[in-house]
């Protein structure tokens, strides 16, 4: 065990006294997941209450948004885990235990309507949070998340060599993005709402984890994450039957007909799908999570997929399907993944 898991340990064993009133030691902790980040997180049993660790190293993590945005939603009624104790100095935080049970092991044929209608009923709760000393999702951020397609997925993993062309193509597809994400409706964004993050409950509850990179942004993109889930796919018509009962029991029918609310998801989408691809590579090359690469060939046909529904970016859909699909479809990382999946997967048209 490293010296760090011994020091959080010897941490919990005396918060969880003080907390108990009664002496606790702490003998064994289980690693239970990582996740995108530097951050793990371990579970153990006292008296046959369970709960979880989150291990947060301070030069690479900030505890410190996770336990003010927990604070302020918990109040608001939104089922985040409690946090029992803190220590920010040393990144560590002990948290009530959700359980295993996550949304998208969940989630079949039969049940899906049921449970994205309460993960949408909870995005409503989310949406009408008061955005205290959230950061905006500005234009600088947007472009930054936008930058890693071009850096990480086309130029380092798929060495593709960017024409000038092709630079002006991504500049023109990125300004449009940006512009439609900025004239939504803003409103509190969790920013990783996917099936991953959310957790079934007792009571019919929600759990909603990794919540500590919330802004304040458009109000699709939380739902494009939920919809559009790089780790799941739905036929068009369910999430085009979603994303309108979403709308229809939204206070946004206010500002945007139907038809907008649709172009605004998708075009949202679109910016999502790009950061993702590029961050999916970097979680492989750079911090040697190269499982995140088996889900950016439905990530990427998601972008494909809604850039070919809009005039305004058929030459980007063009430039997809005819010069970055093909170098895709080579890589040997993929290729139990794209044996899978047939041609008529990546016709998206």
């Amino acid at each position: 065990m490293s010296e760090r898991q011994q020091a959080l340990k010897k941490w919990v064993s005396i918060e969880l006294s003080s907390l108990l009133n009664q002496p606790v030691e702490v003998a064994d902790i289980t690693m239970i997941a990582g996740d995108a980040s530097f951050r793990r997180y371990f579970r153990f049993k006292h008296n046959d209450t369970s709960y979880v660790l989150m291990d947060a190293p301070p030069e690479h993590e900030d505890c410190l948004p996770f336990v003010q945005i927990a604070t302020i939603w918990i109040t608001f009624g939104v089922r985040v885990p409690r946090i029992l104790a803190k220590d920010l100095k040393q990144g560590f935080l002990l948290l009530e235990d959700f359980g295993d049970q996550h949304l998208r092991a969940s989630l079949t044929r039969d049940s899906v309507d049921q449970l994205y209608a309460k993960a949408m009923d909870e995005l409503h709760r989310i949406q009408t949070l008061p955005a205290q000393n959230l950061p905006l999702y500005d234009q600088v951020l947007l472009t930054r998340e936008m930058s890693l397609f071009r850096e990480w997925f086309l130029c380092s993993w798929l060495q593709i060599e960017l024409t000038d062309d092709e630079e002006a193509c991504l500049a023109k597809v990125e300004a449009l993005l940006i512009e439609s994400a900025q004239q939504q409706p803003q409103s509190v964004v969790h920013r990783d709402y996917h099936s991953r993050n959310l957790m079934l409950l007792p009571n019919d509850q929600i759990g909603v984890i990794d919540f500590q990179d919330a802004v304040i942004g458009a109000v699709t993109y939380d739902l494009v994450s939920l919809l559009r889930d790089s780790y799941v796919h739905w036929p068009e018509t369910q999430v085009k039957g979603w994303v309108k009962e979403f709308y229809l029991s939204s206070p946004w029918q206010e500002h945007l007909t139907l038809t907008q609310f649709e172009q605004a998801f998708d075009w949202m989408g679109m910016q999502r799908q790009l950061k993702v691809c590029g961050i999916f590579v970097r979680l492989c090359q750079r911090d040697g999570k190269a499982g995140y690469l088996q889900d950016i060939p439905l990530t990427f046909r998601n972008l494909m997929q809604s850039a070919e529904r809009y005039p305004q970016f058929f030459e980007f859909s063009q430039w997809l399907k005819r010069r970055v699909l093909p170098e895709l479809l080579k890589r040997p990382e993929l290729s139990d993944r794209l044996m899978d999946l047939s041609a008529d997967y990546w016709n998206v048209a």
